[in-house]
C-alpha cells in the first residue's frame, strides 16, 4: 500500500513536457501500434462485450419476468382481498339486518312483557280494591249489627219486667226440654 502511495507522490514531481497540442508525426505517434492494439481490443473485446450485453439482457429479461410474476401475484392478492371484502360486507349487511330484526323482536317482547305486567298490576289493584271494599262492608255490617243488637238489648231491658223475663226463660227452657225428648 505504501508503494502505491509513493508512486502517486512521485508522479506529482514529474516536470511537465511542455505545452499541449497535436502531434502530426506519424512515426512518433505510432499509428500502427495503436491500430494493432485497437484491433486486438475490438476482436477480444467484442466477445467480452457481447457476453456482457447478453448477461445484462438476461438479467433484464429475468427482472421483467419476475416483475410480471409479482404483478400477477399482486393482482391475484388484490382479487382475493376484494372477494374477502365483498364477503365481509355481505356478512356485515346480514348482521345489520339480523341486528335490526333482533332489535324489533326485543322491542316487541319488551312491549308485550310491559303490557302483561301492567295487566297484572291492574288485576292486583282491582283485587285489592275488591278486598278493601269487602272488608269495609263487613266492618260496616258488624257495626250495624252491634248497634242493632245493643239497641235491641237496650229495648228488651227497658221493656221487660222481671215477670216477663222469667216467663221467657221458662218458655225457652221448656222448648229445650221438648227438643231434648224428641232427639232422644
Amino acid at each position: 500500500m505504501k508503494n502505491l502511495t509513493d508512486s502517486f507522490v512521485y508522479l506529482g514531481h514529474w516536470s511537465s513536457a511542455g505545452s499541449f497540442g497535436f502531434n502530426t508525426d506519424i512515426l512518433a505517434t505510432n499509428p500502427i501500434n495503436l491500430s494493432v492494439v485497437f484491433g486486438v481490443l475490438v476482436f477480444f473485446g467484442k466477445g467480452v462485450l457481447t457476453d456482457l450485453l447478453d448477461n445484462r439482457k438476461q438479467r433484464i429479461l429475468n427482472t421483467i419476468r419476475n416483475s410480471e410474476e409479482l404483478r400477477e401475484g399482486a393482482i391475484q392478492q388484490l382479487e382475493n382481498a376484494r372477494a374477502r371484502l365483498r364477503k365481509v360486507e355481505m356478512e356485515a349487511d346480514q348482521f345489520r339486518v339480523n341486528g335490526y330484526s333482533e332489535i324489533e323482536r326485543e322491542k316487541f317482547n319488551l312491549i308485550n312483557s310491559t303490557y302483561k305486567t301492567l295487566k297484572q298490576l291492574e288485576n292486583y289493584k282491582n283485587e285489592t280494591i275488591l278486598f278493601e271494599q269487602q272488608r269495609t262492608i263487613n266492618q260496616v255490617r258488624e257495626r250495624v249489627f252491634q248497634q242493632a243488637l245493643q239497641g235491641a238489648i237496650g229495648t228488651l231491658n227497658s221493656c221487660l219486667s222481671n215477670e216477663l223475663h222469667l216467663r221467657t226463660i221458662n218458655a225457652n227452657i221448656g222448648m229445650f226440654g221438648t227438643m231434648k225428648e224428641i232427639t232422644d
